[in-house]
This record gives structure tokens, sequence and C-alpha cells, in this order.
């Protein structure tokens, strides 16, 4: 029980923190080039990694684990960060949160996949009514759709959902932090050759909220964030956990409508009481996940 606390915990301040994720780059792109804000949130969490397992000595990762976390690299340091940029070009950023709805049931398909997973029938059941339940207020929302947009944040949902459910399963061995660390580690010599060819020529017209956003996907989105996520993850389950994300959508509505004035509705209320009660229903329901061998 303790164990199983301790993962949802985790798993629940991951999704704290991930849920200022695209407010903060919808405020972040104001001031930068997505192109540029991704090679600079990865580059510089990249040396951060690096610089703590250094100081912690951690163990180098097996050369059968150089796969996954190549992989992982792609999904969650690069790929999901880059298409989120480009897409909040053409959408609000209440618009994109919507679409983290679907980020849980992917998640959970790679879990079954990756992970050796085996949620029962019920668990399923309430992972797709919680996407539906996020998907309905999507559409009472209303407005803000753009077909590029969209497609650029259904690439990221899929990149996203496989990166977590992939970091999920190696964690189990390696530990959260480390696993995150040493994927952006890896993406360093794309990164900063990127961020180098890519630096702005101008910083005196950049603002202050572009600053604090570029700051907040750099140490929080990028890195903590995957401290607490990984671990519930690996303890709790992938499918299970990753079920948490279905309360991104709402937690990420209020920060945009306190920190970019965009509007929430009472529908907003209804639909998070019932995506609680689907996450309760998937948690009570899912699988337990396979044994980790060692989480630091």
């Amino acid at each position: 029980m303790q164990k199983n606390s301790t993962a949802w915990l985790n798993g629940m301040l991951g999704v704290i923190i991930f849920s200022g994720s695209l407010p903060a780059t919808r405020v972040a792109v104001a001031g930068f080039d997505p192109y540029f804000l991704t090679s600079a949130r990865a580059g510089i969490a990249g040396l951060l990694g690096l610089a703590l397992l250094v100081l912690m000595r951690a163990p180098r990762p097996h050369v059968s684990d150089l796969k996954a976390l190549v992989f992982i690299a792609i999904g969650v340091v690069l790929g999901f960060p880059l298409f989120t940029a480009m897409a909040l070009q053409y959408i609000t950023a209440a618009r994109s949160l919507v679409f983290l709805g679907l980020l849980p049931l992917a998640t959970a398909i790679f879990g079954v996949i990756r992970g050796g997973e085996r949620p029962r029938i019920a668990f399923w059941v309430f992972a797709v009514l919680g996407a539906m339940c996020v998907a309905s207020f999507a559409l009472l929302q209303g407005g803000g759709a753009s077909f590029k947009g969209d497609t650029l944040m259904l690439l990221a949902i899929v990149l996203c959902g496989y990166g977590y459910a992939e970091g999920g399963r190696l964690s189990r061995q390696l530990g959260g932090w480390q696993v995150i660390s040493w994927a952006l580690v890896l993406s360093l010599p794309i990164s900063i050759p990127m961020f180098l060819i890519l630096m702005p020529s101008d910083w005196q017209n950049i603002g202050v909220p572009a600053w604090l956003g570029l700051g907040y996907v750099t140490l929080f989105s990028m890195l903590l964030g995957f401290f607490f996520w990984y671990r519930g993850l690996a303890l709790g389950g992938i499918a299970a956990v990753g079920q948490l994300q279905l309360l991104q959508p709402f937690l990420g509505l209020m920060l945009a409508a306190a920190l970019l004035n965009e509007t929430i509705s009472w529908p907003m209320l209804v639909a998070t009481s019932a995506v609680i009660a689907c996450v309760a229903g998937a948690r009570r329901f899912s699988a337990t996940p396979p044994a980790p061998k060692a989480l630091p």
C-alpha cells in the first residue's frame, strides 16, 4: 500500500509540474522561435542533467539500454517540445491542453506494447471514458481550431505517449532521474549545435515573460517533472499512473486563465469531476506492474 501511494504521489507531482508546460510554452514562443526554444530547453536541461550525473556518480547505462534512451530523447526531449511549440503558433494554450486528454490513452497503449502490462478490461473502459470526457469538454469549449495546429498536437501526443511508456519501463532498472538525465545527455549533440545556430540575433526585444517561460520549460518541464513522473510510472504502472494525465488539461486551463487571460467555463467543473471518477476507476482495475529491479 505504501509503495502504491508513493507511486501515485510521485505521478501527481509530475502532472502538476507538467500542467504548466503548455501555458509556459505559449508565453515563450511569443519571444522565441519554436525551433530555438526546443533546442534551448533540451540543451540547457541536458547540461544540468550531465552535471547531476557526474555529481551523483551515476553508473553508465548498459549498452542494451541506449536504444531505449534514444527513443525517449526523440519522444519527450525533442519531439513533444518541438511539435507543441510549433502548434502553439496556430492554436491557443487552452485548445492545446485538451489534446492532452488523449495522452493517458496513448501512454497506456504503449505501456502494454513496451512495458508488458496487462490491465483488465474495466481499466480500458474507464480510460476511454476519461478521454471522452476531455474530448467532450473540448467540443464544448469550441473555437481556436486549426488543422495544422491540431495535427502537430496529435503528433506530439503520439511521441510523448511512447516516450513516457519507454521511460517508465526503463526507470524500473535505472531510476527516473537517471533515465531523463541520460536521455537529455544523448540529445546534446543535436540540441547544442541547434541552440548555437538558432540563437536570436537581437536579445533586447525578448520580454521578461518569454524568459520566464523558457526557464520553466527548461528546469521544470524538461527535467524536474520527469524525476517524479518516471518514478511514479515505474512504481505504480505505466498504464495506471498514466491516467493521472487526464487531470493535466484542467490544471493547465486554470494556469492559462490566470497567466494568459484565456477563459474557462463552468463545464470544466463537471468535466473535472467526471475525469477524477475515471482516474479512480482506472486505478482500481489496473494491473500490478512488474517489480522494479532497483530504484535509486
